[in-house]
């Protein structure tokens, strides 16, 4: 996060309260669950490779599915942290799974035994792949807004045509949250707005409901905003990965085609989390009043931030136009950035990098089930054909939504995307008639970020829980009704789109 972020000190308190808290836990739960992850892992690892079922099952294979295991356990428990769980795998992978590993786990096997080993390179490439880059330069366009005041010129601009009703205010609040989750990270748009807004909610009526609503709107508009782009949120990335991997489903789906659906969507949402919010929680006061604090600089370097910052929208919006691939796009303000002299040093180790990580290492999962085998035994020995194509999506989305409640949306998605990608080049065929794999990928990046019932399901819901306006309850209902909706809604429009070969 970065410390000159609008809102930083928000998300220090709530990393603190995350710190403060694992310390008050005793360590031993934590510990039995990391011995139990190696224990399963350990067992699987070992068993003859006819106990899977899998015809022609290599050691190779065997050890990606014991690894996958760990992985799983790892995420769901985080006995560790999601992002030194990725880490953990990519150095497993590359030590007893690649060309570059230890003798001491290829040799005494023949070559058919042992099966295919995965390139290291592909493994450390997952660390730089494409996908980061776009993340990356989303972050540099994050850092450099924050730098130059861009964003709260952006958030007074936003606010102003809403004026004082509250009401109005309301939906203000919840799409200038949505549009600035689009573009920066949810946890700095959750922190920056509430920021905007703790004025706002002392000086409403103690015994008003409007000020629940009020919090509610950033943890909603932060979730469901991010769904409108492929950098909006990790498990937009991972699934367009996936789509567009040249040997895999290759659709080259652009970033302007994701936002051409997916953007109108989330907006649908938001309006519709407006009007709930109104209905559960009405107001009081007649009227808000708004002070939103910041500088916005007019120097050289900032005119600079704000014609690059509009020039590398308007180049994703247009990637199928230009030719410009969207991960290309993304170097365009980390070049002119760090030579401007916007981005220093000390910038770059403002950023995120544990996401970045996290991302890479479901890709190394990817990596190690295509190019060990591993994928076409499971096409080959799994009849996915005979499954029902809508339950095949739609209970493939309702595991997302439950698990991201629980657990991180981007670990969720790097569990489930790769096996719903080999799941669905296998099903291809049932899966036409309800639009082909797309609604099954895309789904699960949208399911992840509906998943917001509770405060630890993401961090815009914890901080908007930190301010003390909103019980647990209050949360869950709405984060449930809010879910129920837009799944619905989400997969009948994938579906239709789908259908109508849009995608």
């Amino acid at each position: 996060m970065f410390k000159n972020f609008f809102g930083y000190q928000l998300v220090q308190e709530y990393h603190q309260k995350k710190a403060t808290h694992r310390k008050e836990r005793s360590s031993n739960p934590t510990l039995i669950k990391l011995v139990i992850a190696i224990i399963v892992s350990l067992v699987l690892w070992n068993l003859p490779t006819s106990a899977f079922g899998i015809p022609n099952l290599t050691v190779v294979e065997q050890r990606v599915i014991a690894v996958f295991a760990f992985a799983t356990l790892m995420w769901l428990t985080e006995a560790i942290s999601s992002w030194a769980t990725s880490v953990v795998i990519i150095v497993v992978l590359l030590y007893t799974c690649s060309t570059s590993g230890l003798w001491l786990f290829t040799e005494g096997y023949d070559e058919a035994t042992l099966g295919t080993l995965i390139g290291y390179k592909s493994l450390l490439y997952t660390f730089a792949d494409p996908i980061i880059m776009l993340f990356l330069g989303g972050f540099v366009l994050a850092i450099a807004a924050t730098k130059t005041g861009l964003d709260v010129m952006l958030a007074k601009v936003m606010l102003k045509p809403f004026g004082t009703k509250p009401a109005n205010v309301l939906l203000g609040f919840i799409l200038a949250t949505g549009v600035f989750s689009m573009f920066l990270s949810n946890t700095a748009t959750a922190a920056m707005m509430l920021t905007f807004l703790t004025p706002v909610l002392k000086s409403l009526p103690a015994d008003g409901k409007g000020k629940i609503g009020l919090a509610l709107a950033i943890p909603i508009g932060a979730n469901i905003g991010g769904i409108g782009t492929p950098i909006g949120t990790p498990p937009n990335a991972i699934a367009l990965k996936y789509l567009n991997d040249p040997q895999g489903l290759n659709m080259n789906l652009g970033f302007g085609e994701w936002m051409m659906f997916m953007l109108p969507f989330a907006l649908l949402i938001l309006f519709i989390g407006w009007i709930l919010l109104l209905k559960l929680f009405p107001f009081k006061a007649k009227s808000i009043e708004l002070n939103i604090e910041g500088e916005t600089k007019k120097d050289w370097r900032s005119i600079v931030v704000y014609i690059t910052f509009a020039l590398t929208i308007l180049l994703w919006v247009c990637d199928k136009f230009t030719g410009v691939n969207s991960n290309v796009v993304a170097m365009l303000p980390v070049g002119v950035f760090c030579a401007i002299g916007v981005i220093q040093r000390r910038d770059l180790e403002e950023i995120n990098w544990s996401v970045l990580w996290m991302v890479a290492g479901g890709f190394a999962l990817g990596v190690a089930m295509q190019d060990t085998g591993l994928a076409a035994h499971m096409i080959e020995s799994i009849p996915f054909n005979t499954w029902p194509p809508i339950l095949m999506i739609l209970g493939s989305g309702l595991l997302c939504y439950l698990l991201s409640n629980f657990i991180s949306n981007t670990a969720t998605a790097a569990l489930l995307v790769p096996i719903l990608a080999v799941v669905g080049t296998a099903a291809s065929e049932n899966l036409a008639p309800f639009g082909g794999v797309s609604p099954l990928l895309i789904g699960l990046a949208m399911s992840a970020s509906l998943a917001m019932i509770l405060p630890i399901s993401t961090p815009p819901n914890a901080l908007a829980h930190a301010t003390g306006m909103v019980e647990q309850k209050d949360m869950m209902r709405v984060g449930i009704i809010m879910g129920l909706i837009g799944i619905t809604l989400g997969y009948v429009m994938l579906i239709f789109i789908g259908k109508a070969g849009l995608l």
